[in-house]
């Protein structure tokens, strides 16, 4: 699927952001050792679980009891009990005939006779049967990121290993002239924040038929290029894409990141990044990330919305990325089209304005993504 367009022209995020994502499928899931999936995508499982607990046991550490020998018991109305109560601590299971938990200062055993002092409902100090989680549910919910909630449930009900999906990632540094890699690994750390595995991190020369070559490397599920996208006469990214029948579109209609290039390798998607962090930044936000998404399987993200406390003028025909930072229950624009590196730092949340928008009056409401966690 090639649509380059002609010289000078730009495709629209909105038309270049659905050809990568046109036929893309979650990758085939992988069962990973529950120490290995914090913060992954979780996969589908069998709605195969257990009550939770198995049996009923015991919320608080004291006597278990039968709640009907202490109806009406008190410190000016002891009963004698039946039978001495079995002492228990959190977690142990419920002995038989009895339903609640007294504390330790309500039975007092200082003589022959065991005596209540006071009383229990059914079920008090008790975790009942199903009540941390009823049966037949999945561990994880698929699309979600699995949480330590989630671990901790998976532990209690005895597995050892959660099926995830977390897309492999090669990168390719377009060798800068100042060997510089700070975009490369800006981006890198980004991927890894997003439920991804770097599976290589690789330097290609600047010419064509070395960044051509370097495309050809080890299997990925996304492949990411930095640098050499631009004009510049040591510029040749979209050539080397072009030798390899790669290229999808060289130069989208946002900004920051108007020379970022996608494409196809074979079946692979592929997002090339323009080598300036703010680029790189913005590029992740408008492809990788959505990218990520759909091969992880992840559900859809939910931004927080909230109004302006500035106006956001943007121009029409560009896709503007916006940073925004929170203050008092608003959104603070922080940079429009064009970032600062303070302003990727302090930002809490961005948005794009669509192209064909001039931006947005002061208190409207707007929907922004988090930052914070970019997973």
């Amino acid at each position: 699927m090639t649509m380059h367009p002609p010289t000078g022209a730009l495709i629209s995020l909105e038309v270049a952001l659905a050809a990568l994502l046109s036929g893309l499928v979650p990758i085939a899931p992988r069962p990973e050792p529950l120490d290995r999936t914090l913060g992954r995508v979780a996969a589908a499982m069998p709605a195969s679980l257990p009550a939770l607990p198995l049996r009923d046991i015991a919320a608080i550490d004291g006597w278990a009891c039968c709640s009907l020998d202490l109806v009406g018991a008190s410190a000016y109305s002891p009963l004698a009990l039946p039978t001495v109560p079995a002492r228990v601590e959190v977690g142990d299971v419920m002995p038989t005939g009895s339903d609640c938990v007294l504390q330790d200062d309500l039975i007092d055993c200082s003589s022959p006779i065991i005596l209540a002092v006071g009383e229990a409902a059914p079920g008090q100090g008790v975790r009942r049967v199903g009540e941390d989680m009823t049966p037949h549910r999945p561990p994880v919910l698929e699309g979600g990121i699995i949480g330590a909630a989630d671990l901790l449930i998976a532990r209690k009900a005895g597995l050892s290993q959660i099926p995830v999906r977390s897309p492999r990632v090669r990168v390719i540094d377009v060798a800068s002239v100042n060997h510089e890699t700070f975009s490369t690994r800006l981006v890198a750390e980004c991927v890894m924040t997003s439920n991804a595995t770097i599976v290589a991190i690789e330097t290609a020369s600047r010419d064509a038929p070395s960044i051509a070559a370097a495309l050809a490397g080890e299997v990925c599920d996304l492949l990411l290029l930095v640098g050499g996208t631009g004009a510049g006469r040591l510029d040749a990214t979209a050539e080397a894409l072009m030798l390899s029948n790669a290229l999808i579109a060289h130069g989208i209609a946002m900004r920051p990141g108007d020379t970022t290039a996608i494409g196809r390798l074979g079946s692979t998607p592929l997002v090339a990044l323009a080598g300036s962090p703010d680029h790189v930044f913005a590029g992740f936000l408008a492809f990788v990330q959505p990218i990520l998404d759909r091969l992880s399987g992840r559900s859809k993200r939910v931004g927080t919305t909230l109004p302006l406390s500035r106006k956001i003028a943007s121009k029409v025909g560009l896709s503007e990325i916006v940073l925004l930072g929170r203050e008092q229950a608003m959104w603070t624009p922080l940079a429009v089209g064009n970032f600062s590196l303070e302003a990727m730092r302090l930002a809490d949340a961005w948005l794009a304005v669509p192209g064909d928008s001039e931006g947005y009056d002061v208190s409207t409401s707007v929907t922004a993504m988090p930052l914070r966690n970019l997973n």
